[in-house]
């Protein structure tokens, strides 16, 4: 994850710890998960025969309102399915995660 903040350019100053954010998911009203899956999969704590149990995972299930931003509902790299994907408080948003969250910015900003 550090890889992909560096390659980002993403000042490490303004990036919690996963064990800070999973505290205050309960506070959150909406999150945006972007191209994450197997990190947000709530089966990691949920189901002691999944492949990732016990695996640290962001816990954004417990906010509000999750919009997933992906291209498919594929599996992400432990080939697992994600619970996450069907949860009542869960929109998914398909397409290219760039041109998506363009188009939700310019219709935001009317």
């Amino acid at each position: 994850m550090n890889v992909l903040l560096a390659e980002a350019k993403a000042p490490y100053d303004i990036v919690f710890e996963m064990d800070e954010i999973n505290e205050d998911w309960g506070k959150v009203d909406v999150s945006i998960v972007i191209g994450a899956n197997d990190i947000v999969n709530p089966s990691a704590i949920t189901d002691p025969n999944s492949p990732i149990a016990g695996m640290p995972v962001l816990e954004c299930w417990k906010g509000d309102t999750t919009i997933v931003l992906k291209r498919s509902m594929a599996s992400g790299y432990a080939g697992v399915g994600n619970p996450l994907f069907v949860m009542d408080n869960t929109r998914m948003l398909f397409g290219d995660a760039n041109v998506t969250m363009q188009a939700v910015l310019k219709a935001l900003r009317g």
